[in-house]
């Protein structure tokens, strides 16, 4: 979500840093380099594969939450118009880092389709009209409406977290003011459907953000929480209880789909059409809502801040991407589609899959540690310069 997202507590001590933010960010990172390769069988395994919702539920909580955390403990620091030069500082390097990738996105589907003589990726990464008029289509790229395939996480972000002062200053006002303002502006969306539309198709963003920004407003009042010390939603026994019955209801579900594609025979309690619906990702379907913030409720239940898991080794590749998710995101994205192209011209068999998803979490860990090594060698020797200049 740093990142694209902005890295809780920043500058804050260590001990205070909340690790289940940035695991399962780095978690939902991976999950979206699995699904956007098609026809991965590991995407199976991922969410969607258990739930109604996907990674990019979970993107955009943490992204409020950790907008809510870090910006909310700058405005009781320093006021309100520090912060929100803070937040269109992280605005305009998320923009940046998107027209960068953008970029980078075109150049590789041209040059795969140079290589392979096949123009159907031109098509079905949604790049053709930038090729055949970029004096245009440039334009309206620079204006986020032009969204190919993989592009429509990070419009959304910038969009959400440009209107984030407000959100803010409402926080300030009423713990629960933003949320009852954007959670009417969400009803109001599923009633009349408004949405903006992309170039040149005319459809609506395949992430319409005035329906997605209820997710990230109630992530947001959650975190603020942990600058007021004040939690705004039920806690009491029979909360717990509903919110684990929802989320294993809703995975017995999704998980008998799956299990029903990959062996034909198994039956289907539950027929996928009949929800099928009910589960609208643009709009953010309430079904997906609900189950996730199920889970979510589920995950603070059984996963506390000082959980020993997050201590072990295994998780900290994870801890790390998620505290480098910008970069991380951006690399999965130029991996996910060159992971596509191998398995379609050369060979899509369960080994290529295998060694395509391990290539792809190496080097997004390797670069995440890369990453953090930098940051510590540069904060290390900084330290001696400024003891040196301190002492001048």
């Amino acid at each position: 979500m740093t990142e694209a997202a902005p890295t809780p507590l920043r500058g804050a001590a260590k001990a205070e840093r909340d690790l289940r933010l940035d695991f399962f960010r780095g978690l939902s990172l991976f999950f979206i380099f699995i699904d956007h390769v098609p026809g991965n069988l590991l995407a199976y395994a991922t969410f969607h594969g258990l739930a109604f919702f996907d990674a990019a539920e979970v993107f955009i909580f943490i992204s409020g939450f950790t907008a809510a955390l870090v910006y909310g403990r700058s405005l009781m620091r320093n006021g309100a118009l520090l912060a929100t030069a803070q937040i269109y500082r992280r605005v305009w390097q998320l923009y940046v880092a998107h027209i960068f990738l953008f970029m980078l996105f075109v150049a590789e589907v041209s040059y795969s389709v140079l290589v392979v003589h096949n123009a159907m990726y031109v098509e079905e990464m949604r790049v053709a009209n930038f090729l055949q008029t970029p004096h245009l289509a440039v334009i309206r790229a620079l204006l986020l409406n032009f969204q190919p395939a993989f592009l429509d996480i990070l419009p959304l972000y910038i969009v959400l977290l440009a209107g984030f002062p407000l959100v803010l200053l409402g926080l300030r006002v009423h713990r629960l003011l933003p949320f009852a303002v954007s959670g009417t502006l969400y009803g109001a969306i599923l009633f009349w459907g408004w949405t903006p539309h992309t170039y040149p198709a005319g459809a609506p963003w395949y992430f319409n953000p005035l329906a997605w920004q209820f997710l990230f407003v109630t992530g947001a009042t959650a975190g603020y929480s942990r600058v007021t010390g004040f939690w705004p939603f039920p806690s009491r026994p029979w909360f717990r209880v509903l919110a684990v019955g929802i989320a294993g209801f809703c995975a017995v579900v999704s998980l008998d789909w799956t299990i029903h594609w990959l062996y034909d025979p198994f039956p289907v309690f539950l027929a996928k059409q009949l929800w099928t619906h009910t589960l609208d990702k643009t709009n953010l379907a309430p079904l997906r809502l609900v189950d996730f913030l199920a889970v979510a409720a589920t995950a603070m239940i059984f996963v506390k801040s000082n959980n020993r898991f997050l201590s072990m080794k295994w998780a900290r590749p994870l801890i790390v991407c998620g505290q480098h998710s910008l970069h991380v995101f951006c690399l999965g994205i130029v991996l996910a589609v060159l992971g596509h192209f191998i398995l379609s011209e050369f060979y899509d068999g369960v080994i290529m899959q295998a060694v395509v998803n391990l290539v792809g979490f190496a080097m997004m860990i390797g670069l995440a540690y890369l990453l953090e090594w930098y940051k510590v060698a540069v904060r290390q020797a900084s330290g001696p310069r400024a003891a040196t200049g301190a002492s001048a």
